[in-house]
């Protein structure tokens, strides 16, 4: 618990509505999205401006107190899990919209703005904020930073780190630092913006953020497309961009996927096939209307049983909505659904896809796959129970033969979801003990008390690596 002394100091900063030590508000904030992972915070507070902000880190700063800046707790790699104890800061207050300039095509948000909010805000002046995380509805534009978040449209459009021009961050002493602003073009000094962003609340607090927009696509098409064969879908993703044409969106499921969205969705999702491709292509019509056509042809070149076009809005809009809700239909089979982001090249998708269904029978454990195949990202999903410690400790096996594998394509351990404390162990598979000591070496510069988000990022140990042979 909090020293008396410095709980009123906090509390005159903020006031007693936004400070919370309850048991039961601490519980609330002693877990995110990530399974096995619970620990309670000392306090919970709730800034409603950044001089708020200053003065909290400023104290705790000064106490050594740890700080963990939180979202909406979607995250998947216990990023906000508060392991060590310390103050949850979460920005409920601190969720506006501050401005759309249709001048210089951006807008600046604070870090409780919800993702949704900010693109319904934006596409209704014409504009676009492409980056889509799956859980958009509810997550909010700070914890996207912090994590660098993709999503759907993350093939064509890029994922969050290429729309952030500018941010506002308060460095753990208390002070405020101005990275980039409307820019096209910044490069004095060293890139800062692009070093916040999925630094996953190690570094500081970002207070305020200004994002890149770009114009509304005129039209949008879906497509559907069914093959019997997974490694026939995998080799048709690789096809479809080898023919230079890159969709909007390029995702993946396999059958077991789609068995489980549509029992949950009821959307006419097919359950019969192996493997699913769902493409989306946008922009001007006639470019949209040249490329379903010719996507429809390759997916049939490379052995696609069916390839439907959505035919209204509605029905298009009914597919996405599914694939987004692959995690959540998955979640509702077994008590603990444990969902990875291992990404490799376009080109390795079919090695890897191939690779996750053989380490799932070598450790017996069930794994649904699917993901955003255009960007090598994928999402094997193993449903399990964590009361079951024999089951859980084949899963543990299981995931760490899948990211040595995705390294071995050369690929990485996480494409979206962030290292957090969760994959800070395999952090070095991927960059090197080497590269562990430089990014220490950023992190103590930023923090040299070592008071943000402690434990993330940066393990005690370092697993011992495994060697895949498929």
């Amino acid at each position: 618990m909090l020293d008396k002394k410095i709980r009123r100091k906090l509390i005159k900063l903020v006031g007693n509505t936004n400070f919370k030590d309850t048991n039961e508000a601490r519980l609330v904030y002693s877990y995110d999205a990530t399974p096995n992972f619970q620990a309670m915070p000392d306090a919970v507070i709730m800034p409603e401006t950044k001089e708020h902000v200053q003065g909290i880190l400023k104290i705790c700063n000064d106490a050594g107190i740890p700080l963990i800046p939180r979202g909406s707790g979607t995250n998947l790699s216990a990023g906000t899990c508060p392991t060590q104890g310390g103050i949850v800061l979460t920005f409920n207050h601190m969720n506006q919209i501050i401005e759309i300039d249709e001048e210089n095509l951006t807008v600046t948000v604070q870090p409780g703005a919800i993702t949704l909010q900010i693109i319904q805000a934006v596409e209704a002046k014409g504009l676009f904020y492409p980056p889509d995380p799956s859980s958009m509805k509810i997550s909010t534009i700070g914890g996207n930073i912090n994590e660098c978040s993709g999503g759907l449209r993350g093939l064509k459009y890029g994922v969050t780190k290429d729309y952030v021009l500018g941010l506002e961050v308060v460095l753990p002493n208390g002070d405020i630092v101005k990275t980039g602003g409307k820019l096209a073009k910044d490069v004095a000094g060293y890139d800062l913006t692009n070093l916040f962003v999925g630094s996953e609340g190690t570094l500081g607090i970002v207070t305020e953020a200004i994002l890149k927009l770009i114009p509304k696509p005129e039209t949008k098409k879906t497509l559907l497309a069914l093959f019997e064969d997974m490694n026939d879908a995998a080799k048709t993703v690789s096809a479809i961009i080898a023919n230079k044409i890159i969709p909007a969106t390029l995702e993946f499921l396999d059958k077991p996927t789609c068995e489980v969205v549509e029992d949950f969705a009821k959307v006419d999702l097919p359950t019969h096939v192996e493997a699913v491709l769902l493409i989306e292509q946008d922009g001007p019509s006639f470019i949209v209307e040249r490329d379903i056509q010719r996507i429809s042809e390759i997916c049939l070149e490379g052995k696609a049983l069916s390839v439907n076009i959505a035919q209204s809005k509605e029905e298009a809009e009914a597919l996405s909505t599914a694939r987004r809700s692959a995690l959540s239909a998955l979640a509702r089979m077994k008590p603990t659904t444990i969902l990875e982001d291992a990404t490799v090249p376009r080109s390795k998708i079919s090695d890897m896809v191939r690779a996750i269904n053989e380490i799932a029978k070598k450790h017996d454990v069930k794994i649904c796959t699917f993901g955003h195949a255009g960007d090598g990202n994928l999402h094997p999903t193993c449903l399990t129970d964590a009361r079951d410690k024999e089951e859980m400790h084949r899963v543990e096996l299981a995931f760490e033969d899948i990211f040595a594998k995705a390294i071995e394509l050369g690929g990485t351990i996480t494409g979206e979801h962030g290292v957090g404390e969760m994959k800070s162990p395999y952090l070095a598979w991927k960059i090197g003990e080497e590269g562990v000591r430089a990014m220490k070496a950023v992190k103590d510069a930023f923090d040299p008390n070592g008071i943000m988000n402690p434990g993330k990022i940066f393990a005690k140990d370092t697993r011992k690596r495994v060697v895949v042979h498929s």
